[in-house]
């Protein structure tokens, strides 16, 4: 197990480490200190990215530091009114989604045919609700149809044109498909089919088969899946998360984000977001099992994602990260990648926002 991580907890000697760099390998959950207790408040993350920096510059930096403390403040919005958790979720999100530095919404990757497909979900925990989406094409804001269908259906979760079809019904904004491409996407995407030719060229060539890569080798260098996590001023959990998948996906690929317990999960105890590959998430239940750890384990929520995030998948490895917050308020922000754009708001208003370790 790497010992370079990071779990953030809420608290001015967690949040240096945070900002200043990887904190030491946890020893036992037991061990870990919980951190403070935070009457209400929002976590968000903007999408893990590589083991390799991401090398921005100073304006793409600022950029990712701005939308991550604009989505935190519009949460904010709605916590501070008296506002439910779920609205400040999707609130978030929102804002995200209409930010082209994120693979999500406007800015969302493209697939194997050089479209967008979109997935999102979003969940409210102490009902249990949920509604989720996946491969929408034209849909403005994934989250807001995730949430209609939530709310609006008996199902859980609709795909592709049907539930293109309920958005037309729920008055859900639709666009032209041209709204979500990006030159950056675009150059993902040519990256991509680039080092595919290049792979099978070398296999033809060559008497074997080259190795299987990592996961690590896999995640795209545009990246950006965006989720939330929101405790309320009536102690009410609620997570959402949103994406366009990955560069070069094909077949109708669906990942993590809207299959419930994976990408996204919470229940009146816990909430989860996550980002990274999300075969592997599907797999291990990801967000699911950091919230049975906190319910049955007795664990704290960042010694639950600690476990699942550098005793799981790392060791495979699986390359990714998690936002997360408990029904006391405490907060844990898990990554075992170079950057992971995340923020965290409190009552005091005053977003708290870090790119890297």
């Amino acid at each position: 197990m790497r010992t370079a991580m990071l779990v953030c907890l809420l608290g001015s000697a967690a949040l240096a480490a945070c900002a200043t760099g990887p904190a030491p390998a946890p020893a036992s959950s037991a061990a870990q200190d919980p951190g403070p207790r935070v009457e209400w408040g929002l976590v968000i993350h903007g999408g893990a990215g590589s083991r390799t920096p991401p090398g921005w510059n100073a304006e793409q930096r600022a950029a990712r530091e701005a939308a991550v403390a604009g989505a935190l403040r519009a949460g904010h919005a709605v916590l501070a009114a008296g506002g439910s958790s779920l609205d400040a979720v999707q609130a978030a999100i929102v804002l995200l989604e209409d930010d082209s530095t994120f693979n999500a919404g406007r800015g969302a990757v493209l697939n194997a045919e050089g479209r967008n497909e979109l997935d999102a979900a979003i969940m409210d925990g102490p009902a249990l609700r949920v509604g989720a989406v996946a491969g929408v094409q034209r849909v403005k804001n994934p989250i807001l149809l995730a949430r209609a269908v939530m709310e609006r259906s008996e199902h859980v979760m609709m795909i592709g044109d049907g539930a293109e079809q309920f958005a037309r019904l729920a008055d859900i904004e639709l666009v032209d498909p041209a709204y979500f491409r990006t030159q950056a996407a675009v150059n993902d995407l040519e990256r991509e089919k680039a080092s595919e030719r290049r792979k099978r060229d070398s296999a033809a060539a060559a008497p074997r088969a080259p190795p299987e890569e990592s996961s690590a080798a896999r995640i795209n260098s545009h990246y950006g899946t965006v989720g939330a996590v929101a405790l309320d001023r009536q102690g009410r959990l609620a997570a959402g998360t949103s994406t366009g998948g990955r560069t070069n996906k094909r077949y109708g690929r669906v990942g993590d984000v809207p299959i419930i317990g994976a990408g996204t999960y919470a229940n009146a105890d816990c909430g989860i977001s996550a980002t990274g590959h999300g075969e592997w998430f599907i797999r291990y239940t990801v967000a699911r099992d950091i919230c049975v750890g906190v319910q049955y384990r007795g664990q704290t929520i960042a010694a639950a994602a600690d476990s699942m995030m550098f005793r799981v998948l790392d060791p495979i490895p699986v390359d990714g990260g998690v936002v997360g917050m408990d029904r006391q308020g405490r907060i844990a922000m898990a990554f075992n990648t170079a950057s992971m754009p995340r923020g965290y708001i409190g009552p005091d208003g005053a977003p708290k926002v870090w790119l890297t370790r």
